[in-house]
């Protein structure tokens, strides 16, 4: 099931939804995929210099796992497809603009914005303002 790739249409329902989770990117230079997974992370990434795990900021503290920053993440909720051009720089572009620095990760259905837990509510209006611009 594919998504839309109608810009637009997507900036129109997006829906921002914001987690009540605090989430932290660490980096394991040992590490291989599978490693950690007891920790549920909610993302593992293998780059050349170790794994990256998105993992919720208590697991990380529990292990005493460093980290440089704390995110929450934006969900949005509509379901985008990978050819879709312009999304990225349309939802970036505003938060940009606000002085909201954000990382964003598409996933199959939705993509997600993790931004510093000080920002996060002002990046949630950023995004509903968006989505109003285009619904009208």
């Amino acid at each position: 099931m594919s998504g839309s790739d109608d810009l637009e249409e997507l900036l129109s329902a997006i829906d921002p939804v914001l987690s009540d989770e605090e989430y932290v990117f660490c980096t394991l230079p040992d590490a291989r995929y599978g490693d950690f997974a007891e920790l549920n992370p909610l993302l593992s990434f293998r780059e050349q210099e170790g794994l990256t795990l998105v993992l919720e900021k208590e697991a990380a503290d529990d292990l005493e796992l460093p980290y440089d920053s704390v995110f929450r993440n934006i969900s949005l909720q509509a379901h985008s497809s990978f050819n879709v051009v312009g999304l990225a720089a349309a939802i970036s572009t505003p938060l940009a603009e606000q002085g909201i620095s954000i990382n964003i990760v598409g996933a199959f259905y939705h993509d997600y914005i993790f931004v510093g837990v000080n920002n996060a509510e002002r990046a949630l209006a950023v995004l509903k303002g968006l989505t109003e611009q285009f619904a009208d």
